[in-house]
């Protein structure tokens, strides 16, 4: 169902809005998450700061916002409403999602949430610390088979419980 003032697609049942941080989004999991919002009837915006080619679908919209450091980030958070889903790898991004009741989940299947989130970042903060000093990372391993089969176990976990919360 459209909402007459946005002109994008609302929730239908229970389920919340899908949003996608796509600018370093993997394309077999934005394939993934339209697969399953044209299956399960389920709202999904994708957000980067480049154009993003999604398929036509009532309930797929796309906003690409200007670049610079942080404006993606910044329009999903905007955004967001509670029990909203957040698709990212930026793990600052999850924490703002998560402080906004929201749940998170990282491209390779991994669950932000309230116990863990506080952990990543500082170890992400770690991380960029000693890389501007200097010292020689290793950058993540490219994403395969098994991520993306542990991405679609997550995001099928977390859509069935964020239906059952709305439903209680």
């Amino acid at each position: 169902m459209l909402d007459p003032h946005t002109n994008r697609a609302e929730p239908v049942g229970n389920y919340p809005r899908i949003w996608i941080d796509a600018d370093a989004c993997p394309n077999q999991i934005k394939e993934l998450i339209f697969n399953t919002s044209r299956k399960r009837q389920i709202p999904v915006t994708v957000v980067a700061n480049q154009t993003i080619r999604a398929p036509d679908s009532e309930f797929i919209s796309v906003l690409t916002v200007p670049d610079g450091a942080d404006k993606a980030d910044d329009c999903i958070v905007d955004q967001i409403k509670e029990n909203d889903l957040v698709i990212t790898g930026d793990i600052p991004l999850a924490a703002r999602a998560i402080e906004k009741n929201c749940a998170a989940i990282g491209v390779r299947g991994e669950l932000y949430d309230e116990s863990s989130i506080g952990s990543r970042l500082a170890t992400r903060n770690l991380m960029q610390h000693l890389r501007s000093g200097g010292m020689e990372t290793k950058g993540p391993k490219p994403f395969g088979p098994r991520d993306l089969k542990a991405f679609a176990n997550q995001l099928d976990r977390i859509l069935t419980k964020l239906n059952q919360r709305k439903s209680e």
